[in-house]
């Protein structure tokens, strides 16, 4: 947005910077022109005043010496005609003969103006890359007694190169100023935008789950810091009621805790006094349900301290994790009647995650295939480093799996498809597995295994 912003600033200072730039430049121009105007229609007027006074060939070669040491003098071309365009006198340096003749469309024009009396009173804007030379003319006599007239064919050349250098300074000034006024936008855009992005920042880090997450920044206008102020205040609440629900989950948890035990241990006790039949069936089922019933607590208490858990994010080896896990887990998988294997581990693949979150996640992993896959199974685990450095662990059985529209089910907390019902669990250990790879910045994946079975992949980001 920095960006976006400094850009439109920019374009709109560029812009600025023509429109004031452009008619400066086009003003001096027109006025360098009306000056060389005026400066050589002067001279016009006197070789018109000399020609007008010629009566004798002393006069003519006055006009003649005149018009030649000004043509010298300035590289000019002067022509003398009478009113039927014939030449009276003529000097010429090289400037522009062929205008000074005649032959010009703008030479022909001139002429015929001034033998009907008129005067040259605009010539062609300058410019740097022209025109090389300009035709002015000036009637010989007044009224209606013109008898002639005169014309100046100008070479513009020094005319031109102060236009040019003018045009230069103007184009420098410009673009100074335009370097300074973006000086300026760059800090009014760095003003403007640091508290925006100190709120953005915040909100990322509150969605991620950081609820410590808060905007520091103090710059920017009032507007801009008085909204600082409300975000810290509302995020502030938000951490306040979401750490007084996980205190109460984790301490309501601990404290049934307790009475579940005593009153397990009651029914344990009054075990021997329950006769056979009826009675010794509900009496274990009753035993059944209060295990139950501590899973649950044990999950929602884990749950709780993997919510509030405060710590940072740390290098770790996945490919030592994923091996001890294995390894611890191997010898429950033979008493079930499982195969556990791990496959295409490589070494030293690192990841930037919760203390041990990949170990905790594999538990819950490997925990749920126990208990989900038939005897007689296999469950793979993998593990790679994927092109943008993530590392992925993949864990796929060849069970039952799970049906296509339940899959999006299995994170939810107490989530279990309908088959799995009598299953022994709290329904909390993806949602767990889930939160650890959420705060660790990674992700968990559920997805059905070919040809059938499920497939769980972890990934967290690279160290």
């Amino acid at each position: 947005m920095r960006r976006r912003l400094l850009a439109v600033l920019m374009v709109l200072m560029g812009a600025a910077a023509l429109l004031l730039c452009l008619p400066l430049a086009d003003a001096y121009a027109r006025g360098r022109t009306e000056h060389l105007l005026l400066q050589r229609r002067s001279e016009a007027v006197r070789f018109a005043d000399l020609a007008d006074r010629m009566r004798t060939g002393a006069d003519r070669t006055e006009l003649s010496a005149e018009i030649t040491r000004y043509a010298e003098l300035y590289g000019a071309a002067v022509v003398v005609v009478d009113t039927a365009g014939a030449t009276i006198a003529r000097a010429d340096s090289g400037a522009g003969p062929r205008a000074a003749s005649g032959v010009s469309p703008a030479a022909a024009e001139a002429r015929r103006r001034a033998l009907t009396g008129r005067s040259t009173d605009r010539l062609p804007t300058l410019r740097p890359w022209g025109p090389a030379t300009v035709v002015l003319a000036e009637p010989v006599g007044r009224d209606e007694r013109v008898s002639g007239a005169v014309l100046l064919t100008v070479p513009t050349g020094a005319a031109r190169r102060d236009v040019a250098v003018r045009w230069s300074l103007i184009a420098a000034g410009a673009l100074a100023a335009f370097a300074a006024a973006a000086l300026v936008a760059a800090g009014i855009s760095r003003w403007l935008m640091r508290p925006l992005l100190d709120l953005d920042r915040a909100v990322e880090g509150l969605a991620a789950g950081s609820l410590q997450a808060r905007a520091v920044s103090g710059a920017g206008p009032p507007e801009l810091r008085h909204l600082r102020q409300h975000f810290n205040t509302m995020a502030q609440a938000v951490s306040d009621s979401i750490g007084r629900q996980r205190d109460f989950v984790a301490d309501a948890s601990h404290q049934l805790r307790n009475p579940l035990a005593t009153l397990v241990l009651q029914l344990e006790n009054v075990e021997p006094y329950v006769a056979p039949g009826p009675g010794r069936a509900e009496h274990t089922r009753a035993l059944d349900e209060a295990g139950r019933l501590e899973e649950l607590l044990d999950g929602l208490l884990a749950l709780a301290r993997v919510e509030s858990a405060a710590a940072e994010p740390a290098e770790q080896d996945v490919s030592r994790a994923v091996r001890e896990r294995v390894r611890a887990w191997d010898p429950v998988f033979r008493d079930a009647g499982l195969e556990l294997a791990a496959v295409d581990l490589p070494e030293d693949l690192r990841a930037r995650a919760l203390s041990d979150a990949a170990g905790r996640i594999l538990d819950a992993l490997l925990d749920n295939a126990v208990k989900f896959v038939p005897s007689g199974g296999r469950v793979e685990v993998a593990a790679a480093r994927a092109a943008d450095g993530t590392a992925v662990v993949r864990v796929a059985d060849d069970g039952p799996g799970v049906a296509e529209e339940q899959l999006a089910l299995l994170l939810r907390r107490f989530a279990r498809s309908p088959e799995h019902q009598n299953v022994r669990g709290s329904g909390l250990g993806l949602a767990i597995a889930d939160e650890i790879a959420r705060i660790s910045g990674g992700s968990l994946g559920v997805g059905a295994n070919t040809p059938r079975g499920l497939v769980v992949e972890l990934r967290l980001p690279p160290a």
